[in-house]
């Protein structure tokens, strides 16, 4: 089953095996786009494999930190989500004038 998808930049894909992949680039002069699955591997197809793959358009994985090798400590942010139960007020902090 061929592709019927224009390679474009930053566009997802799921092959028919399963794989995720992003297009991270594509020359035109030499007939090429590489390609990222998520998992972090690169892959350079040429014009014709492309247009032999078998995949379907996706919209980008929610979670994007698969192909970054990353862990979730290196985030930078909170992961842990706080209840609105835990919320203290703003006013609690504050100094009472007595």
């Amino acid at each position: 089953m061929p592709a019927e998808h224009n390679p474009k930049i930053g566009g997802w894909f799921k092959t028919a095996t399963g794989q995720t992949f992003e297009v991270v680039a594509l020359d035109e002069d030499d007939g090429t786009v590489e390609i990222q699955y998520f998992d972090g591997a690169v892959e350079e197809l040429d014009m014709d494999s492309w247009e032999e793959l078998a995949m379907e358009p996706i919209e980008p994985p929610e979670d994007w930190s698969g192909s970054m090798d990353m862990d979730r400590e290196d985030y930078g942010v909170d992961l842990e989500q706080n209840t609105p139960e835990s919320w203290g007020s703003p006013l609690d902090d504050l100094d009472s004038k007595e």
